[in-house]
């Protein structure tokens, strides 16, 4: 009797759950908007608030806000600032030249001035789904290898420290290398961003760098160990990130359009030139939330969106209690018992956020580097969340611009 229970009810769970998977709606030809929000559990009013502040200004120029619970869109906004930028642009034209310049309205925050809104450093996030999918590919054996032999070839430094470096290590920011892109801004070349940026060799640049700790015992912010990662990501499968990606991520995921910026080795930036629209940004998410399995189709090894997602660093106290994972932070919030987030404050305003138990994504996209504070990440996934559940309690201390 008790083992006809048991069974009864197994079958009855793998029903449901078949069900479930059956039921799940997937945006990969385009997203599903819901008839309602109300519909997907979700107070509309909260949202609206939200957007009449948006739209006021009082959050600095957010370009977009998008939220999706149970795989429909419940609600959307885009905010206008061109015309501020192009005044802004115009204040700024005989700053930095080039192409890498955060001023040169040709490359932010749109590419061309089209729909593709720069994601800068969502990009690390993505990589990081990449070395993922390359791993479960058996094109790189672990997280634990050793970095030295994706640089045959190179001139890779010969101290015992670099030696030490593995893939984990980058993926978590604990090299070891002696960085800075904390302290200043990136447009002053001071940064050691904006100097990797302003080389003609990106990986020879970071290579160069000095350590400044054994590796795997110091968290420090760095761009270029996701430049890195571009490099290992061409060794071990013999195309560039973008065309891995082309073929392995976005493809697959329906993204049709999108740029990534090259170095001038002509490698993919993957520490931060990724151009998609929100709405592609947000099928990443899903993703993620779907445990790397796409319309019944696994995309992400089995296992590396729980391992990517663990809070593997506590990078320090200025991040008022945020971790980070593989190239992604994780992100406390009282009432949700796991969420993060491709970037704990993206350069600009570019937020992902991912809230399993909710079942909600919500994605921010702005050009906060001029004249007004920006959007607050803390403050605005609180605001999504009082929509799903009433108000979530969560700090609102200031988190420090990271692209």
């Amino acid at each position: 009797m008790i083992r006809s229970v048991r069974l009864t009810l197994a079958l009855s769970l793998l029903a449901s759950g078949a069900l479930a998977q059956t039921a799940r709606v997937w945006p990969t030809r385009d997203w599903s908007v819901a008839a309602s929000p109300a519909d997907e559990g979700v107070d509309v009013s909260v949202l609206d608030a939200f957007d009449r502040e948006l739209a006021s200004g009082a959050d600095g120029y957010v370009d977009s806000m998008l939220v999706i619970r149970h795989g429909r869109i419940v609600y959307e906004k885009s905010y206008d600032h061109r015309a501020d930028y192009d005044r802004l642009f115009a204040a700024m034209k005989d700053s930095k030249p080039g192409i890498y310049n955060y001023y040169d309205p040709a490359w932010h925050p749109w590419y061309q001035k089209g729909p593709l809104h720069t994601m800068q450093s969502v990009s690390k996030s993505v990589t990081s789904a990449l070395i993922g999918i390359a791993i479960g590919a058996d094109r790189i054996p672990g997280v634990g290898v050793e970095i030295r032999p994706y640089f045959v070839g190179l001139r890779f430094p010969t101290n015992h420290r670099w030696r030490n470096v593995t893939l984990r290590h980058l993926l978590t920011m604990t090299s070891g290398i002696e960085w800075d892109e904390s302290t200043v801004s990136y447009t002053d070349p001071k940064n050691s961003c904006a100097r990797m940026e302003g080389s003609d060799d990106w990986v020879a640049f970071v290579l160069d760098q000095p350590m400044a700790a054994d590796p795997g015992t110091t968290f420090v912010y760095n761009s270029g160990v996701t430049e890195l990662l571009a490099e290992i990501l061409l060794k071990a499968t013999g195309k560039d990130p973008d065309a891995y990606a082309a073929e392995h991520l976005f493809r697959p995921l329906g993204i049709e359009s999108w740029y990534w910026k090259k170095t001038p080795k002509g490698l993919s930036d993957t520490e931060g030139g990724l151009y998609l629209t929100a709405r592609d940004l947000a099928r990443i998410g899903y993703l993620y939330l779907n445990d790397g399995v796409w319309d019944g189709q696994r995309i992400l090894p089995e296992g590396w969106v729980q391992e990517s997602t663990a809070p593997a660093v506590n990078p320090s106290r200025e991040e008022s209690g945020a971790r980070y994972g593989y190239q992604w932070w994780l992100t406390p919030y009282e009432g949700a018992t796991r969420s993060y987030a491709a970037t704990c404050r993206g350069y600009g305003g570019q937020y992902l956020f991912v809230v399993p138990e909710y079942d909600v994504i919500a994605v921010f996209t702005g050009w906060n580097i001029y004249d007004k504070r920006p959007l607050d990440p803390r403050m605005a996934l609180e605001r999504v969340l009082a929509s799903v559940r009433g108000p979530v309690k969560a700090s609102s201390a200031a988190l420090p611009q990271r692209r």
